[in-house]
């Protein structure tokens, strides 16, 4: 199969044959039909992620068709069209026999701990627990933006940061994952304050949503908010990961106020923290002392769990949802390895989609 493969760290990948993945017995091969270029897969490229050996192949936000699967799996077969979260969970560890996949204590992620679907094929493991079925009249383009982005928003804003209609919901950072957050905390009848330094990311907040949108290259962020909703935001989510927009969410906050941290927050070595744990940035002095005073709750959320997809996938099939429209940019397999290393770069508005047989 064609697949992106890069041989070094932060050098510039190519595209060329490798073997066809086969299915581990409780796994399958999926036919990648679409998969999503994410900031995420950059921090990869770079070396920011421990479980990446080398050479490797990027990408973990995909749909497609089941081409094969392993002689343990009941639930699936050939012609299934799927996706899948980022977080491939086991299905047998304490955390996921509680329901919480997303943590899974020995979790695989496509892209990261082995070989992802910037490629024709993908394996993929514990089919059964992972797969999730993709509707005829979903496009693949639409269902691959649900795997890491639209799925970690979702949860993020209804199950971490709990949004209700009439609250004053902020988002920090209006990439991929954060016009996702815009978009359904405004399905939820939240107000929303859409924050960016872009001017493109903020005009799409707008159309997706956004009351209010803050500047966030003219300094300030945190007190904008705080003035536009008249005391500060219910929830707030740091959607981009950097200790100032983290700083500048749980600043943006009310009394009472939830943060939802998202963003994956750099490294003390200037990395990105890895999902297991590590040391990561210390938020700016005078956060903990606002947090005990005014009895703020800082959320962590990491993805969302195959079995909690449904509510998702309801609310896209009535159209109040639309993770469609977030995609502004649809390429081929040989255009990836240079979007790829673009993402260091000031990035374009919305979501690039990579399609192998394009």
């Amino acid at each position: 199969m064609r697949a992106v493969v890069y041989e070094q760290f932060g050098q510039i990948a190519g595209v060329r044959n490798v073997p066809d993945p086969r299915p581990s017995p409780h796994g399958a091969v999926v036919r990648v039909e679409a998969t999503g270029l994410c900031r995420s897969d950059w921090h990869g490229w770079q070396g920011h992620d421990p479980d990446i050996v080398l050479p490797h192949v990027p990408g973990h936000e995909l749909a497609g068709v089941v081409e094969e699967v392993g002689g343990s799996v009941t639930g699936w077969r050939s012609g299934d069209r799927v996706t899948v979260p980022f977080v491939c969970a086991c299905g047998r560890c304490a955390s996921c026999a509680a329901g919480d996949q997303q943590v899974c204590e020995r979790q695989a992620q496509p892209g990261f701990t082995h070989w992802g679907s910037f490629a024709d094929y993908v394996a993929l493991e514990h089919a059964d627990v992972n797969l999730v079925a993709v509707p005829d009249a979903m496009s693949f383009t639409t269902a691959a933006v649900l795997g890491c982005r639209f799925a970690t928003a979702f949860r993020a804003v209804v199950d971490r940061g709990r949004a209700a209609a009439g609250e004053w919901v902020a988002v920090h950072g209006c990439g991929g994952l954060g016009l996702s957050a815009v978009m359904i905390a405004a399905a939820c009848g939240a107000r929303v304050v859409a924050v960016d330094v872009a001017p493109g990311a903020l005009e799409l907040a707008r159309g997706f949503g956004a009351a209010v949108c803050v500047d966030a290259g003219r300094g300030g962020a945190a007190d904008a908010v705080r003035d536009a909703t008249g005391g500060g935001a219910h929830l707030s989510l740091d959607t981009l990961g950097s200790p100032g927009t983290c700083a500048a969410s749980v600043g943006s906050l009310r009394r009472r106020g939830r943060h939802v941290q998202v963003g994956l927050l750099p490294s003390a070595a200037g990395g990105r923290a890895a999902t297991g744990g590590g040391s990561t940035a210390v938020s700016p002095a005078g956060i903990w002392e606002k947090v005990i005073g005014w009895e703020l709750e800082l959320l962590g959320s990491h993805g969302m769990a195959a079995h909690a997809y449904a509510p998702m996938m309801a609310l896209v099939a009535s159209g109040a949802l639309r993770p469609g429209l977030l995609v502004t940019s649809e390429i081929g397999l040989a255009d990836a390895p240079a979007a790829l290393a673009a993402m260091g770069a000031a990035r374009g508005p919305g979501v690039t989609v990579v399609e192998p047989r394009r």
